[in-house]
């Protein structure tokens, strides 16, 4: 593992680099999820503020439990296209969610469909796995986000039920069973 505050890829796979945040990540990860057609999933509009805090709670991930969201780049090229990973959450969603394991991944509107965010949440489960041994981990997507429910089946996810969202909106929430560690289905 790269130690804090470097922008040193952690994970490398055929199409990404995989790093740790750092300071200078946060704008360019603020302009992603502002964007209309990527923010549409998300929730509210996202302010400076709300996005600042939310990237401060991913480091926190990593400075208190060992993991965290990774931010991504296409291998080689400079530049912020999304994030995704296994952070620690707790969203008020009850005991079945909350104070787990969470995964997350957002991609730049231009790079959606390319096969990307498998590509990076395979590699980021593998790492959690290795890194963290076998655990459940959660997830949460709009339920209006086919692509994404999609991709949480083919990553192992199960859905367990749709409920309100910490901002009033509805989410579907998912798990992925520790018995699911080294198995990725097709």
């Amino acid at each position: 593992m790269t130690p804090p505050g470097t922008d040193a890829p952690v994970l490398v796979t055929e199409r990404l680099e995989l790093w740790r945040p750092t300071p200078a990540d946060e704008p360019e990860m603020f302009a992603i999820v502002s964007d209309p057609q990527t923010g549409r999933y998300l929730g509210p509009p996202v302010t400076r503020a709300d996005n600042f805090t939310r990237f401060q709670r991913n480091a926190g991930s990593w400075l208190l439990h060992g993991y965290g969201s990774f931010m991504l780049r296409r291998a080689g090229q400079p530049g912020v296209i999304g994030n995704c990973g296994v952070f620690h959450s707790y969203r008020g969603l009850g005991p079945d969610f909350d104070d787990m394991p969470e995964a997350g991944w957002i991609l730049a509107a231009d790079q959606v469909g390319k096969g990307l965010a498998r590509e990076a949440m395979e590699a980021a489960l593998a790492w959690f796995n290795r890194t963290h041994g076998p655990r459940d981990v959660v997830c949460m997507i709009d339920p209006d986000n086919a692509p994404s429910i999609a991709l949480a089946g083919k990553l192992g996810f199960r859905s367990m039920r749709i409920t309100a969202s910490p901002d009033g909106g509805e989410v579907q929430i998912f798990r992925r069973s520790a018995a699911m560690h080294g198995r990725v289905p097709a």
